[in-house]
């Protein structure tokens, strides 16, 4: 199993269990971070991870005005998956410190998604 499977296997056991997901919102804009993608051109990327702890770390730099904001799976997938897909951003998934990035597309992050909340 490579790093971005077992990344992603990982983030899955922790949101099937939580059932919340973490994005970093500003505390005054309350906007949310997205960034444009490592790995693909003129795409931006919306990290999400798995723990409040995980996205805590990084909220340093641009982003210390940033705090970690729970996503209950539910919310997820009846408001954020349509206005996600209009503006064509993909997800990180469990981004790390140490360069290590997971980047997908946002359809089949919502199928892994879907798969663990049916099994709840």
């Amino acid at each position: 199993m490579n790093d971005n499977s077992s990344t992603l296997k990982d983030f899955l056991a922790q949101a099937k269990s939580s059932q919340i997901l973490w994005a970093l919102q500003d505390k005054v804009s309350e906007d949310w971070v997205v960034l444009d993608s490592i790995t693909y051109e003129n795409t931006e990327v919306m990290p999400i991870w798995s723990s409040a702890e995980l996205a805590q770390q990084h909220c340093i730099d641009e982003w210390a005005n940033y705090i970690p904001c729970e996503i209950s799976l539910p919310d997820w997938f009846e408001f954020w998956i349509e206005d996600l897909n209009q503006d064509g951003v993909i997800i990180g998934v469990d981004w790390k410190n140490n360069d290590e990035y997971l980047e997908m597309e946002l359809a089949d992050f919502t199928q892994a998604l879907a798969a663990i909340e049916s099994l709840k």
